[in-house]
């Protein structure tokens, strides 16, 4: 068992096992037995590529073989910050297929978080494009590896480097198959070990690990399917980042792979690029977020495309209002799906077949009759329904603990194992109502932006004497981050001055303040503390003035 991480109890085990939860099989067994039942069934989509499931399996493990000949192995850890891609569907699997253990991170991450994950993992191998978006991964990389001892390999998609592994060579080798059966059979993988490591939205300065093993993991990936109403026949196109557990497992590709359906890779997320693949190739299903239904439902594209193969799009990162629900109905004539969530565990998702006002207004019931969840006031005590309060959860999916990480866990976990969502919440039966968050997070679209990880960096500055980051309401992502700055005596500061200050930290783009606000002095409370909740309310104010449009919940 991998050092740090936290098993389920013996007993909640067994019986995760007796009931047919746990399945006792990996990630690439679950994929790998639709390829054995239908090997010339489509499984990927990518541009003009297509990939059946007995060829996927194929490229997986020569793929996996070569990574076992790169010395990377059983419990390694290998941080993927590819973009989305066929192959980094063959990279995640065949990392898995060999016991290692990718770390999910998203290719908006820059030196700053690269470093933080390799060194809280130990990763042994870093997994990257040579550029993208015209940004160069491999010079980050070098400065990574410079840094960090444990890191053994960078794998280099496109032209590495010196000193780095072409990850291409590795996709394109000719290699013979009794060669690779051979050595992979020398490779068991237990189903209770660490299968993927997540990343949490990073509610203190940094990011924790958050380790999914492959039982818990093909749990996950099957009762968000089902939720979902996943079927052979299923088409899912991803358009959001394939490292995010909302893409990869709830439902996401795997939910496709478990259910034999299959997985487009779309190019882009405007209306102009979207419609017309769901088009071609007939999708049916489409995880999506708050923006990107915004701009498709403002878009006059959808009439100019035949998208009436297009049944559910599933909604995810933050909550949906409910006039958006109703116009995906009237508009697009689609069943609008709440996925409410997190990484650590508990999904909740509103039914197809759920009444009206459920599908409009609720957040979702979770997908596990075995999920525990309650709803406590600031005591741990649980409230009646329909009060709100903090959610709690645990179950066969839920994690007992972050990676390596016993003060944070004391924080984030109850004595009894129930894992504190941080986020407020109503109750009615078995279905919740989001309201907000306990936790200083900005939820920009989805993306979770840690205020204290941000007003750490704006300290830096050296003209700053004290800084807020709150969140401002915005109509296309739901929140944005504006900074509230008392600069030292005689001193300035403009929004241009911090943006370049901060990108000189090399932190994500989505990080970024998108406001500036220079006061004298902060509202704070008798003990000293800020009060945020007044520089929200000033900035709202200060929006409403201006005439932007404010969204309502």
């Amino acid at each position: 068992m991998l050092d740090g991480f936290i098993p389920w109890p013996k007993d909640a085990a067994e019986k995760y096992i007796k009931a047919g939860l746990w399945e006792e099989r990996t990630i690439t067994d679950m994929v790998y037995a639709v390829a054995a039942r239908h090997p010339d069934k489509i499984a990927v989509i990518d541009g003009q590529s297509q990939y059946t499931y007995g060829q996927l399996r194929q490229r997986v493990d020569r793929l996996a073989c070569r990574l076992l000949r790169e010395g990377m192995g059983p419990r390694d850890r290998i941080v993927m910050q590819l973009p989305n891609s066929a192959e980094f569907i063959f990279a995640y699997l065949a990392i898995t297929r060999i016991g290692a253990i990718p770390v999910m991170a998203l290719r908006a991450h820059r030196e700053t978080e690269i470093l933080h994950f390799v060194r809280s993992a130990a990763a042994a191998g870093y997994m990257i494009p040579a550029e993208y978006s015209r940004f160069d991964y491999r010079r980050m990389a070098e400065a990574v590896a410079r840094q960090c001892p444990s890191l053994r390999r960078t794998f280099v998609l496109g032209q590495p480097a010196a000193g780095q592994v072409s990850l291409t060579d590795m996709f394109t080798e000719p290699l013979d198959e009794a060669v690779v059966a051979a050595e992979l059979a020398k490779v068991s993988v237990d189903p209770s070990e660490v299968a993927t490591m997540l990343l949490s939205g990073g509610t203190t300065s940094m990011s924790k690990l958050i380790p999914r093993t492959h039982n818990d993991f093909v749990l996950n990936a099957r009762l968000c399917g089902k939720a979902g109403g996943f079927d052979e026949n299923t088409v899912f196109m991803a358009v959001l980042p394939l490292g995010h557990n909302y893409n990869l497992a709830s439902p996401g590709m795997l939910a496709v792979f478990y259910f034999g359906g299959t997985v487009l890779v779309g190019a882009g997320t405007d209306a102009e690029a979207v419609f017309p693949q769901i088009a071609k190739h007939r999708v049916n299903v489409i995880a999506a977020a708050v923006p990107m239904i915004a701009n498709w439902l403002q878009s006059t594209a959808a009439v100019q495309h035949d998208l009436s193969s297009l049944k559910v799009i599933q909604n995810g990162g933050a909550r949906l209002a409910p006039e958006l629900r109703r116009r995906i109905m009237e508009q697009l004539h689609c069943i609008p799906q709440e996925v409410y969530g997190t990484a650590e565990g508990l999904i909740n998702m509103t039914r197809l077949d759920d009444p009206e006002d459920l599908l409009l207004e609720s957040s979702g019931a979770p997908v596990c009759d075995e999920d525990e969840i309650k709803v406590v006031d600031d005591d741990g005590n649980e409230v009646p329904d329909g009060e709100a309060g903090e959610l709690l959860c645990r179950g066969p999916y839920t994690i007992q603990g972050y990676y390596n990480a016993p003060e944070k866990n004391k924080e984030a976990f109850t004595e009894d194992g129930f894992y504190r969502m941080g986020d407020v919440v109503r109750k009615r039966g078995r279905y919740v109502f989001a309201e907000g968050r306990k936790k200083d997070l900005i939820n920009r679209g989805g993306e979770k932006i840690s205020c204290e990880e941000v007003e750490d960096l704006i300290f830096k500055h050296p003209a700053v004497h004290q800084v807020a980051l709150v969140a401002m309401p915005d109509p296309v992502f739901g929140e944005k981050a504006c900074a509230f700055v008392v600069t030292k005596p005689g001193q300035t500061l403009t929004f241009e001055e911090l943006i370049g200050f901060l990108k000189k930290q090399n932190i994500a783009s989505f990080k970024l303040p998108e406001r500036l606000e220079v006061v004298e002095q902060f509202p704070t409370s008798l003990v000293g503390k800020i009060l945020k909740r007044q520089l929200r309310e000033t900035i709202l104010a200060k929006l409403t003035e201006q005439g932007w449009a404010i969204p309502k919940s």
